[in-house]
């Protein structure tokens, strides 16, 4: 088990930490690709949020490969997969009522997309 020493603090504040894996695989969205959220109800951990199932967005950033944590929650391995940061409008989460300008960024993996 890694742990975090005190002389690494400051370093992996200003770096980050994360699950990130090296891997040659080829992502399947690029910035400016529209995509839609998987409308899907997994028993027990998931990172895509219920408000954000069955929505269209826009990837605008590829971060890389990282362990995949619903898999690896339930499991342990580590199933390696591309995230991205996907943007939404506020109305097509929330509808009509919401805001027409603003928009939200959720970071999402691969195992949570399809193309639009």
């Amino acid at each position: 088990m890694r742990v975090l020493q005190r002389e690494n603090v400051q370093e992996v504040l200003r770096v980050g930490d994360s699950a990130r894996v090296a891997s040659d695989a080829p992502a399947r969205f690029k910035p400016g690709d529209a995509v839609r959220t998987r409308n899907f109800h997994p028993p027990g951990h998931t990172r895509l949020p219920r408000y954000a199932r069955a929505k269209r967005g826009v990837v605008a950033i590829s971060h890389g490969v990282f362990v995949f944590p619903d898999t690896h929650a339930a499991t342990g391995d580590k199933k390696p997969q591309h995230l991205y940061s996907v943007q939404f409008t506020m109305r097509e989460l929330w509808g009509e009522g919401a805001s027409d300008i603003d928009t939200v960024h959720i970071d999402l993996f691969d195992d949570y997309l399809e193309p639009a």
